[in-house]
């Protein structure tokens, strides 16, 4: 069992992308979820998971119930520790010093020697209290009420290793999509280490980016030159400096019409034009995102799409089921709406649609 330390303020989605790199991921109090099982390799990519803890004990929200929990959790390590506390987005009354110097009291009475500096193992005690977001597509994400502490080893931690910020890139152009967004998108849509992600409508290249930098192959096209030559320059500068960089390939092309064969990659995500582009080259832009989407499921058995409305009904006319769909609000006047896709039954598998 692990616990898993969320980023952000939006659980659901933190959850969801955690679910990419950890099994039976289940909601337990706001900032913080459970796992039954973890891929130590994966955690570090995501961007909404700051760590990934090896469960001791879960008790209520409060100093004195930790204590107890501790004292009797069984202890298997040896070695130096630290006990790090965390009263998450400030929910609880808990004072996190004065958990850390009592939980660090019972290691201490048990034969642990503590290292605040370097130690061997580090106890992470997560303190969290309120209300749980309510979301059809996360397990525990019921809307109830919760006071949880969650006790556990630091087992893998989030590496945070993004592209820098659009702005700072060879390549910019305005309304760049943040590095930890696109990052999330990719892990979502299966990004990883042996794996294809194909971007149809790339822009400036953030999605393949991120694709790149987490290892997977990335295929991106573009229907502009000027966005062929950015993205390009821009996986030269980051996906090319990496260790054993991956392959990627950009190219330009009509996202209705891909030039590749049936499941030419492992899965798709894109970032749709946005309303006030009402007219993408030769395209509507209801006929592009259909057409997209179209071309999407014909290449791949998943996808993530990101745009400023709700697509839904085009992606089941495509032939998508849709495993979850999100409302992520970036400032006053856009909210994007994330459809995480799967193929029905046939070509890719059967799947539940549960939106």
């Amino acid at each position: 069992m692990y616990w898993l330390e969320l980023a952000g303020e939006e659980d659901a989605f933190a959850a969801a992308e955690a679910a990419t790199a950890a099994a039976g991921v289940t909601l337990l109090a706001p900032g913080v979820a459970g796992a039954g099982s973890i891929d130590g390799a994966a955690i570090p990519r995501l961007a909404y998971t700051r760590a990934a803890h090896e469960a001791l004990a879960r008790t209520d929200a409060a100093v004195d119930a930790a204590v107890a929990a501790l004292e009797a959790a069984p202890l298997d390590r040896t070695g130096t520790v630290a006990v790090r506390a965390r009263n998450v987005r400030n929910t609880t009354d808990v004072s996190t010093s004065a958990a850390e110097r009592e939980l660090g009291g019972v290691l201490v009475d048990r034969g642990f020697d503590v290292d605040l500096d370097d130690p061997d193992h580090v106890l992470r005690a997560l303190f969290a209290a309120g209300e749980r977001t309510a979301h059809d597509a996360v397990d525990g994400a019921d809307g109830g009420e919760a006071s949880v502490c969650t006790l556990g080893w630091v087992a893998a931690e989030g590496a945070r290793d993004f592209a820098p910020k659009p702005t700072d890139r060879p390549f910019f152009q305005p309304g760049s999509m943040a590095p930890a967004d696109a990052r999330a998108y990719v892990n979502l849509a299966g990004a990883a280490p042996g794996r294809t992600l194909l971007d149809p409508m790339c822009g400036t290249g953030g999605l393949p980016l991120e694709a790149g930098l987490v290892g997977a192959d990335a295929i991106a096209c573009d229907a502009q030159r000027k966005m062929v030559r950015g993205t390009r320059e821009n996986l030269r500068e980051y996906v090319d400096a990496t260790a054993d960089a991956p392959d990627w390939h950009v190219l330009r092309g009509d996202a209705t019409a891909l030039p590749f064969r049936d499941d030419a990659a492992d899965g798709v995500a894109f970032d749709a034009p946005y309303g006030r582009q009402s007219k993408i080259a030769r395209h509507e832009l209801a006929d592009l995102v259909s057409g997209a989407l179209a071309e999407a499921e014909r290449v791949a058995p998943r996808a993530v799409v990101v745009a400023d409305r709700d697509w839904r009904r085009e992606a089941r006319a495509a032939g998508w089921a849709v495993a979850a769909a999100f409302e992520r609000r970036v400032h006053r006047s856009l909210t994007r709406h994330v459809l995480v896709l799967d193929g029905r039954a046939g070509r890719h598998g059967a799947v539940t649609d549960r939106d």
